[in-house]
């Protein structure tokens, strides 16, 4: 028996193994003294500094003066129900400020509005006229290009005009 149990500190034994051990263990005897005296053999070569006598039974005796608590007692959580509630209400307060000032500027972009609202007169839409340039001007704005007004706004195009353009060549 003492090899299995020697075999069971060791970790050496399976799990259906360990049973018979375990079992010797629970019983005082021989099985027990065998534990004890191979624990104080490991201490010894681990130089594991050693428990003064009978500290197992000053830990038992303060455990038996401790009470014993059958049921804890339930903790009460106080949840910061006001802190929840005025958050709320200022996630509400700000959406609706958000909604009223977009709605309030499209308002105000685009007039009054309503039954009461007058409408100015039409004026009869004339039509432009649409002349078309004579074959020769993309010649003379390629020729004057430097001369034109160059604004921001206008970016590359007179520069894509100036490579995309074809120059007329006449026959004479």
């Amino acid at each position: 028996m003492k090899a299995r149990i020697s075999a069971l500190m060791d970790g050496e034994l399976e799990r259906r193994e360990a049973a018979g051990p375990l079992a010797a263990l629970c019983a005082e005897g021989e099985a027990r003294d065998a534990w004890r005296s191979f624990h104080v053999i490991g201490d010894a070569m681990r130089d594991t500094g050693t428990l003064s006598a009978g500290f197992a039974a000053r830990v038992a005796a303060r455990l038996a003066q401790e009470p014993t608590v059958v049921v804890p007692a339930r903790l009460r959580v106080e949840r910061p129900r006001a802190a929840l509630w005025t958050l709320a209400a200022a996630a509400s307060l700000a959406v609706v400020f958000v909604s009223g000032t977009v709605y309030m500027m499209q308002q105000d972009s685009e007039g009054p509005r309503g039954i009461a609202a007058v409408q100015p007169p039409q004026a009869p839409v004339k039509e432009i006229a649409q002349v078309p340039p004579p074959e020769t001007a993309n010649d003379y704005l390629y020729a004057h290009q430097g001369y034109s007004p160059r604004i921001s706004l206008q970016g590359v195009a007179p520069y894509v005009r100036t490579v995309s353009g074809e120059a007329v060549v006449r026959k004479r």
